[in-house]
């Protein structure tokens, strides 16, 4: 992570991979970039940008902060240098977007020390975010749900579209 004296943790490396997962993946990507390491983070996050107002740079963050969150139990603590370089920031920028995000209530920032009582990096607990996307789950999952009967009602045979009127109109196939 960093010259903090931290001890090796969540921040330090790729998250470890089943080897159905890594397969799957290096045929994807290819091995020597999967080999670098992978986030997973669930596609609602990314569908729910804008329910969740989140700028692109927000999202951003978000989504390196997952990038160091491996265990449920364990969460991120990267250096807001880190964050700086992969985003391309200044830590006051990433600062700024981090209290955004705990203002929006999906990021909470937890102060670290050391036993000597030096300042470490921030731990971030993202349970905000995982409340909001299980709060949106259900409204997601409905249209989801409606979308795909709906693609199979039009695959059928005589299948008849509603008009503006709300009437049945026979489509010839």
């Amino acid at each position: 992570m960093d010259d903090s004296g931290e001890q090796p943790s969540a921040g330090d490396g790729p998250a470890p991979a089943t080897k159905a997962t890594q397969r799957a993946s290096a045929e994807k990507w290819g091995q020597a970039v999967i080999d670098l390491g992978f986030c997973l983070v669930p596609s609602l996050l990314l569908r729910a940008q804008r329910r969740l107002n989140l700028s692109p740079t927000q999202l951003a963050v978000l989504l390196q902060l997952c990038d160091f969150w491996w265990d449920k139990e364990r969460k991120p603590f990267p250096s807001k240098d880190t964050l700086s370089q992969r985003l391309s920031l200044s830590e006051r920028q990433v600062q700024r977007y981090i209290a955004e995000l705990e203002q929006e209530g999906l990021v909470r920032r937890i102060e670290r020390r050391a036993s000597n009582g030096g300042k470490l990096s921030n731990t971030y607990d993202l349970s905000g975010l995982v409340k909001r996307l299980q709060e949106l789950e259900p409204e997601f999952r409905e249209v989801e749900e409606a979308n795909k009967a709906a693609r199979k009602a039009v695959a059928k045979r005589g299948y008849k579209p509603a008009t503006k009127a709300g009437q049945a109109k026979e489509v010839s196939l």
